[in-house]
């Protein structure tokens, strides 16, 4: 188990999440839970659990992981989960499509100590055991990852990805060469905010036929890729909101005048 003085482990106690959307089995919640815990994660957020009984979770947390599972946080929906977070690596098992780039556990790993220490506050989003993330919730994370394995067309048992991810972000925070972060900064727009600027760069675009009404969330889509890649900051924010705003009161007023 990490040391409680280990700079890397208090990195990831302060700025990671381990998020379980609908989790199926409380068993891989305990099981979830004992992985945190030997990897130094405290956060544990249950997003519209299925039929979660903590009795049930407790046998396979075993005793010492059994504080994670008192202070788990369980949400009604994706959206107040993950909404104080400013970055949101979703993990897959398929790929293709919307699954364009997708990050090995090493590869996210170094980034998401990089960005810890700049000050984010990262979730990593782990989905269902029985089909993982929809297409929906895919768009909903900044990054993604995939675990590679020998046989294609496979997936791990859910507790086994938590660990092996969180080991590899373990083992990237001691790599670095000051595990020290900086304060989270204000400066960052969290989820919250982001899915607040697509639903107004989506109602404008469709408005004015640029995305197709018919599947306008596709058409985001590179929107969305465009700007976690390009990491904007409050001012950009608010300036693109501003846009937002100011050209659909234009095109209001257009209208009221024809």
């Amino acid at each position: 188990m990490p040391s409680a003085h280990d700079p890397a482990v208090a990195l990831l106690r302060q700025r990671l999440a381990v998020a379980l959307f609908r989790p199926k089995f409380a068993e891989n919640v305990g099981s979830t839970a004992r992985a945190c815990l030997n990897m130094g994660c405290e956060r544990i957020l249950l997003v519209a659990p299925r039929n979660y009984a903590p009795e049930l979770a407790r046998p396979l947390a075993t005793g010492p992981a059994d504080p994670l599972l008192d202070q788990a946080r369980v949400f009604a929906d994706l959206s107040s989960a993950v909404a104080p977070f400013t970055q949101v690596y979703g993990t897959t098992a398929r790929l293709g499509g919307r699954r364009a780039t997708l990050l090995t556990p090493a590869q996210a790993a170094r980034q998401i100590v990089d960005q810890m220490l700049e000050g984010h506050d990262v979730a990593l989003l782990f989905g269902p055991e029985d089909r993982g993330l929809t297409n929906a919730e895919i768009d909903r994370c900044t990054h993604l990852i995939s675990i590679p394995t020998a046989t294609p067309n496979v997936s791990l048992n859910l507790a086994q990805a938590v660990l092996l991810i969180l080991y590899e972000c373990l083992q990237a925070a001691r790599s670095a060469p000051s595990p020290t972060p900086k304060p989270l900064q204000a400066d960052f727009v969290d989820h919250a905010e982001q899915e607040a600027l697509f639903a107004a760069l989506r109602h404008l675009l469709t408005t004015i036929d640029f995305l197709p009404k018919t599947n306008p969330d596709y058409g985001m889509l590179r929107l969305r890729r465009l700007w976690h890649r390009l990491g904007m900051r409050r001012s950009e924010y608010a300036l693109l909101m501003g846009i937002c705003r100011q050209m659909q009161w234009a095109l209001g007023n257009k209208k009221r005048d024809e």
